[in-house]
């Protein structure tokens, strides 16, 4: 397969270049051909990626008034070949580029989108690879490319001279003459003039290792069931919601891996087949490779690959090939890239660190004591927050809290994660920046906290962290419209109207009348052309936004807030500073909670009245007249000054014997500071798996501490179709549950809070996602907490208060 290199050849395929003569392929002459990969203007065949700047060298500026104009730009483009073009719509600007974020240092920049052509992001090939504009650079053989302008070892026939189109680039593989075996390259080695690169089809169904990047669209299970859209809860409920977790590429009904699973799968279409794995052979071409880890472990550990091969209470490893004591399909098989060799400690599917199947009969498996790199946080560390309030001062350099969630309501990436987005902003490069877990912050003196996204089309956002200075959510001591009816132990209300001069979220619907930006500077009418000509907002291009006078708006659904052009020469445009309507909103405790979440024994005290829905239910009997329901109480003593004592008037049980109950009171609560409502979910929403949430109750601490005051515990939601896996709750879990909990074990509701909320944190407010119901035990490994999903009864909570 080796080219001939001698001379005289070269010049016989010269004369016969015209009739494409096998022998000049042969030696890579150069007469082949290469269309543009991209031709159209369509923005669809660029990846795109919001509040993204690439530092290229190779860099020109346009003035478009639309996206499509500047992806015109790029297709068009002379000067370099274009990779990438960014688009800042309010400036109406287009940047090309000669790069894109797999060559090039990627930068946080406001306002901007990032468009990247999707051609030179792909790492496989379409049909013979003409097109293949990868980063791939060793042969098939493992032999590392020449570089194609390079004159040693080979003195290269095709150079980016003869094939001005072929993008032939640093050295990567390329298939500038239309050979029929793909993209090649000349090879590093004296011996091997050029050799065909291992490049995968993208039209080829196969996996790699577990099928966890797999981006095929087989949507059949190996049973012959369709497979179920991801974005959809019917027939099967479940918390895989593609927005949720967009890392996951949660596509259409594709057989997808999204929770460390042996091989992709999907929910069915079937009513009685809840999910099934799909039938994907594996691919023939080299696996990504990994750079091992033999002495110590990075984030979850799945680069371990040291050998301990003992748990951390000191139980011996059971061989990952052998199926006693314990069966399981942990195989080496199964998990082809995850170096299951011998016994020793791994991480093959996704928990939170390394672990194994242990020789104990009677332990089914354990994490494993393996050292963290550096000062790098694990993921299962225990959070306990600062006894500060969760806000920031000046621009919030100094902010330590636990917010880890953007304004859109994005969760934030871990800071020692390059995926899906990478970053120069690491601990060792920002020592004092505090640059823990996900955690929000700010290490390059932003104006405000912020966080890479775990959303790949969104590199950055700042965070749901309001200033210190800007003051609680205030509340009225109005009671809203029949507050009476209440759940067992959270209660719910309606939230009053909103007042006119301040924005809701991103402030999309706000109409007020300030005109005067964060500085100072008085707005620009929109229907004007002075000081600034812009074409992208204006009354006409969007009539429904509001954009009559200069008052500020929010036309393109900033995240930051509403703007507006400026009367300022020197600044186009800027963002106004409107405060968040303050309304008697649920779910906002006037004092923040600790929110403590991890590995933290029996959870933590709660700071008082910062779980201001938390009722206690007292009977001496089992008649409703006999129940009494305490509000504003912090203690099981209830002593508070601010304690309110309410009888039951009604007492109604779930529908279908189901764990949840309303209660109407005597009289109507008092709304205030230490007695405020959770939300209610969406309807038959499905809280994502893996997401944070908050149990709180006086219930049994078992010794952990804290006893006759309230308690909170942080913990993640368990998608139900793990929770029902045999060796933890072995199919109990129905549809109308959920469950939530440390897989190991340590943190948990107990006997005392049942009827209790489990709320989770999702766009400044906490939800009621669950109501304590059972479980196997408290705090038991393997056996998480059990709660009634209230988004399963939304329905049914609104037809029994209209009929009562």
């Amino acid at each position: 397969m080796f080219k001939p290199k001698v001379a005289h050849l070269f010049f016989c395929c010269f004369l016969i270049s015209l009739y494409y003569s096998p022998i000049c392929r042969n030696i890579k002459y150069g007469f082949g051909y290469l269309s543009s990969p991209v031709t159209s203007s369509d923005v669809d065949s660029y990846v795109k990626t919001e509040g993204a700047w690439i530092l290229s060298l190779q860099k020109r500026q346009y003035s478009v008034n639309t996206v499509a104009e500047c992806s015109n730009k790029c297709n068009m483009e002379t000067s370099f070949t274009c990779r990438s073009f960014m688009y800042v719509e309010k400036d109406q600007e287009c940047w090309t580029a000669g790069a894109n974020t797999k060559s090039d240092t990627t930068v946080r920049r406001s306002s901007t989108v990032l468009y990247e052509k999707k051609a030179y992001l792909l790492e496989c090939v379409n049909g013979i690879g003409t097109d293949y504009r990868g980063t791939k650079s060793k042969t098939k053989t493992g032999k590392t490319c020449q570089g194609w302008e390079t004159l040693f070892p080979h003195r290269p026939n095709i150079t980016p001279r003869t094939h001005p189109l072929a993008d032939l680039e640093s050295n990567f593989c390329r298939n500038p003459d239309g050979d029929s075996g793909g993209p090649w390259c000349y090879t590093t080695d004296s011996n091997t003039r050029w050799e065909h690169c291992n490049v995968s089809s993208c039209t080829e169904e196969c996996i790699h290792c577990s099928g966890e990047n797999y981006r095929g669209k087989v949507s059949t299970t190996q049973s012959g069931f369709t497979c179920q859209r991801w974005d959809s809860q019917k027939p099967h409920n479940h918390g895989y919601n593609p927005s949720a977790l967009p890392e996951k590429y949660l596509e259409e009904n594709y057989c997808r891996n999204p929770d460390g699973d042996p091989k992709p799968w999907c929910f069915t279409t079937s009513p009685s087949k809840r999910w099934d794995f799909c039938s994907i052979p594996r691919c023939t071409s080299e696996p990504p490779t990994i750079v091992p880890e033999l002495t110590c472990a990075t984030g979850e550990g799945g680069s371990y690959r040291g050998t301990i091969a003992v748990t951390e209470s000191g139980k011996t490893c059971q061989s990952w090939s052998a199926q006693t004591p314990h069966k399981h399909n942990r195989t080496p098989d199964n998990y082809p890239c995850k170096g299951l060799d011998n016994n020793y400690c791994r991480n093959p599917d996704n928990e939170r660190k390394p672990w194994c199947y242990t020789t104990d009969p009677e332990t089914r498996w354990e994490y494993c004591s393996v050292p963290s790199c550096g000062n790098a946080p694990r993921p299962d560390d225990p959070v306990i927050p600062p006894e500060s309030e969760d806000c920031y001062e000046g621009n919030g350099s100094s902010y330590r809290g636990i917010t880890s969630e953007t304004v859109s309501g994005k969760k934030c990436q871990w800071w020692n994660s390059m995926s899906p987005h990478s970053h120069q902003k690491t601990e060792d490069k920002f020592p004092n920046a505090d640059l823990k877990r996900n955690l929000c912050r700010n290490p390059d003196g932003d104006r405000a906290p912020w966080c890479y996204t775990t959303d790949p089309s969104v590199r950055w956002e700042y965070c749901s962290v309001k200033k210190c200075s800007s003051g609680a959510p205030t509340t009225q001591s109005s009671v809203p419209q029949d507050p009476s009816i209440v759940a067992q132990n959270p209660f719910i209300v309606s939230p009053t109207p909103q007042e006119p001069d301040c924005k809701i979220g991103k402030g999309e619907t706000y109409r007020g009348p300030t005109s005067i930006t964060t500085s100072g500077v008085t707005c620009q009418e929109w229907s004007s052309q002075s000081p600034h000509q812009h074409n992208s907002f204006t009354p006409q291009s969007h009539p429904d936004k509001g954009l009559e006078g200069n008052s500020c708006r929010n036309p393109d659904g900033d995240v930051n807030g509403p703007w507006c052009y400026t009367t300022d020469r020197n600044k186009k445009w800027e963002h106004c500073q409107i405060p968040d309507c303050e309304e008697n909103k649920c779910g906002m405790p006037v004092t923040q909670p600790k929110r403590c979440f991890g590995r933290i024994v029996g959870g933590c005290v709660s700071k008082p009245y910062s779980w201001p829905w938390q009722i206690s239910l007292r009977t001496e009997s089992k008649r409703p007249a006999a129940y009494k329901v305490l509000l504003g109480i912090n203690t099981e003593r209830a002593n508070e000054p601010s304690k309110q004592e309410k009888r039951l008037e009604k007492l109604v049980l779930g529908p279908n014997g189901a764990d949840i109950a309303l209660l109407k009171l005597e009289s109507n609560a008092l709304i205030c500071d230490k007695v405020l409502p959770a939300c209610l979910p969406e309807k038959d929403y499905i809280v994502p798996s893996g997401t944070e949430c908050y149990v709180t109750g006086w219930g049994e601490t078992q010794g952990t501490g804290g006893e006759g005051v309230l308690k909170e515990a942080g913990f993640p939601v368990i998608e139900n179709k793990i929770c029902n896996r045999p060796s933890y709750l072995n199919g109990r879990v129905k549809d109308h549950e959920m469950c939530a909990g440390n897989i190991e074990g340590g943190t948990d509701s107990c006997q005392g809070d049942s009827g209790g909320p489990l709320v989770c944190y999702a766009q400044n407010k906490y939800v009621l996602q669950g109501v304590t119901s059972w479980g196997l035990g408290c705090a038991n490994a393997m056996k998480p907490g059990v709660y009634a999903r209230v988004s399963k009864f939304v329905d049914w909570i609104d037809r029994t208060i209209k009929a009562n």
